[in-house]
């Protein structure tokens, strides 16, 4: 992999001239970035993959949701349509609203309709407006006469919009990590681009950090005078069944985990799981894997097969949505579906520094909104 990465450099700095100078057109005013009216909100990371942003987000929603009508905005990676979306408690299921895409009266699934994790969102929270667009600026437009405020989710590439706050996100595993661009490395654009974040934090620490790494890592970061820096970790939460109720399950040591990941790094939940059982059959696929019955049909016969008296199927909330319930029972002796729980995930802010990540983000959005009303 290392020699692999060598020969993809050249390729590296191609792209990465590409980049520096369309961030310049956009620095400069060459390409229009756009303002907005009403509070605007972006969450993403400088890396290819997850750093967190969906935890993070729902962190915001929970936050926010119950003072301002909000709306989250994504890409809606890896769906089956086109154009602006929106999921919201008066919408119908298939309803797309951009007649300049056209509309499709296929029936998708909420995950291939919208993608993933806004189907996560509109699931956990069917109480706001879940909207994808792949021109957020657009998007945008389309959702502000209607709400207090737009959360982004993975926009912090999207420079056609700028955003009132910025939130960029670093995963703590990576960190340290050499900063190669694509395809060498991992990074969407150069490190220096975080100058653009008012606001970052190092995701997924263990809770035990030592404030002495903690130092370290703030030294390779290296915040701007303007930038808040914050440490937050993953928080596991109870068990749930497909439907999102709580499951009374019990993992032990005699326990047989099958694991069931398409996300961008599983190791933080299987480090997890690792210390109830070291009984674990990870099924690993790529980051947003579409799921097919050929690929439950091989997890249900190793199932099958598994000769443990305790046994459980384990799968992310990201995950379960691109999950058809009617392959779960398919193929099976007994005709009951396989019992697939899913583990959700919050995250947390580590050193009492909750307090204040919650007050920068509420003082913006009740500064912004109370400016603009004057003006």
């Amino acid at each position: 992999m290392k020699y692999l990465r060598r020969l993809l450099l050249p390729f590296s700095l191609l792209y990465g001239l590409v980049v520096i100078i369309r961030n310049f057109f956009y620095d400069a005013g060459l390409f229009k970035s756009h303002k907005f009216s009403k509070p605007v909100i972006s969450v993403g990371n400088l890396e290819v993959g997850g750093a967190g942003k969906s935890p993070m987000t729902e962190y915001l929603i929970r936050l926010l949701k119950d003072e301002y009508k909000l709306a989250t905005l994504s890409r809606g990676y890896g769906r089956k349509t086109k154009g602006f979306l929106i999921e919201d408690q008066e919408s119908k299921r298939g309803k797309q609203e951009d007649e300049e895409f056209g509309f499709s009266n296929r029936i998708y699934t909420l995950s291939q309709e919208i993608g993933d994790e806004p189907a996560q969102f509109h699931q956990k929270f069917p109480d706001i407006t879940v909207a994808v667009c792949e021109d957020r600026v657009y998007g945008i437009n389309q959702l502000l006469p209607s709400h207090d405020l737009i959360l982004m989710d993975d926009a912090y590439q999207h420079r056609a919009v700028e955003p009132g706050l910025s939130i960029l996100l670093f995963d703590y595993n990576r960190v340290n990590e050499p900063h190669f661009l694509l395809p060498a490395g991992n990074f969407r654009e150069p490190f220096s681009g975080r100058w653009r974040a008012q606001i970052i934090v190092v995701t997924k620490c263990p809770p035990s950090i030592l404030h002495k790494e903690q130092v370290q890592l703030a030294n390779k970061i290296a915040p701007l005078p303007y930038q808040s820096l914050f440490f937050s970790a993953i928080v596991y939460q109870p068990l749930l069944d497909l439907k999102g109720n709580r499951a009374v399950v019990r993992i032990d040591n005699e326990t047989t985990i099958f694991l069931l990941t398409g996300i961008a790094n599983p190791k933080p939940l299987v480090k997890h799981l690792e210390a109830q059982t070291v009984q674990i059959i990870h099924h690993d696929y790529p980051d947003h894997h579409p799921f097919t019955l050929k690929n439950i049909a091989k997890l249900a016969e190793e199932f099958e097969a598994c000769p443990s008296q305790k046994k459980i199927i384990i799968t992310t909330e990201k995950d379960a949505q691109r999950l058809e319930e009617s392959w779960l029972s398919h193929g099976r002796q007994n005709g009951e579906p396989l019992p697939v729980f899913v583990m959700p995930i919050s995250m947390e802010f580590l050193n009492d520094t909750g307090g204040g990540f919650d007050k920068m983000i509420t003082d913006y959005v009740r500064e912004y909104t109370t400016n603009n009303s004057i003006h």
